[in-house]
């Protein structure tokens, strides 16, 4: 069965390259399309579209706001001529093992299923650390944590992405969520299948649309929970890469340490008195 896969960015230079890298050889196409750039991102792009040609549907769409960001989506969606298909951001990175699991077993069961859920670690300050699961606000199939749905039959009938960036879903041709479809055709990988980089600065530039989110605006002052010393990281990050690439090796300043036990406090606190919305 043929996937495809759909990456949509603007600025995520510090992570596109291994994001991609890390999957490229496990599917049969990749769309990146870029909604504006300002910083190294287009220019990386190109770097691996020259690795593979033949792969990478590369385009620059421009700036866009939270509602024409769904329209792009569904675009890329119409484009799609596979069975299945894979939504990679440009800020996460899988394991060789992970994809190739999922590869086979959409191989063999892709015709009885219609998502793939799978776990994620959520790394935080830097590389070596990363938030608990139960940090993670997002509920499927009873299963909370970081989790999302990543693989997607391309055959579910009128499949489409409605509602504005920051809401936006993925529904079939009566309205339910893919996540609301029957849970007996989705399968669930137990252990996480890449690292997760959206609470970590990934460009040196700060997108200024207001319709957008900041790039830093997900950026936590949190120490989170340290991998261990014989921590088993996505094999991409030990490849060859070209030197516009940055390292991913950096460790946290002496800064962000500090700032982060400024704000536990408060963290505590804020558990102890939630608002109405439980947050």
């Amino acid at each position: 069965m043929k996937i495809w896969a759909h990456t949509l960015v603007k600025n995520e230079e510090r992570y596109i390259w291994y994001a991609v890298m890390s999957v490229i050889d496990y599917v049969d196409r990749i769309l990146i399309w870029d909604t504006g750039s300002t910083d190294k991102t287009v220019e990386i792009v190109e770097e691996i579209k020259k690795l593979y040609p033949d792969k990478v549907d590369f385009r620059e769409v421009g700036n866009v706001d939270i509602n024409q960001f769904t329209t792009i989506r569904n675009k890329m969606l119409d484009r799609t001529n596979s069975d299945w298909f894979m939504i990679l951001d440009g800020d996460e990175v899988w394991w060789k093992g992970s994809i190739s699991e999922i590869v086979k077993v959409i191989a063999s069961q892709g015709n009885n299923l219609d998502s793939i859920l799978t776990k994620n670690y959520n790394v935080v300050g830097d590389i070596f650390h990363y938030q608990k699961q139960s940090a993670g606000k997002y509920e499927i199939d009873g299963i909370k944590g970081h989790i999302n749905i990543r693989f997607i039959n391309r055959r579910i009938p009128g499949l489409s992405f409605n509602k504005p960036h920051g809401q936006q879903g993925i529904f079939d041709d009566k309205g339910v969520l893919i996540q609301k479809r029957d849970k007996r055709k989705r399968l669930f990988l137990k252990n996480p299948a890449y690292l997760h980089f959206t609470n970590m600065i990934r460009s040196s530039e700060i997108t200024s649309d207001r319709q957008v989110p900041k790039r830093k605006s997900k950026y936590k002052y949190d120490l989170g929970r340290p991998f261990p010393l014989d921590f088993y990281y996505p094999e991409i990050f030990f490849k060859p890469k070209p030197s516009i690439i940055t390292d991913p090796w950096n460790k946290v300043s002496k800064e962000f340490i500090y700032r982060s036990w400024s704000v536990k406090p408060l963290r505590y606190f804020k558990g102890l008195f939630p608002n109405k919305s439980g947050y």
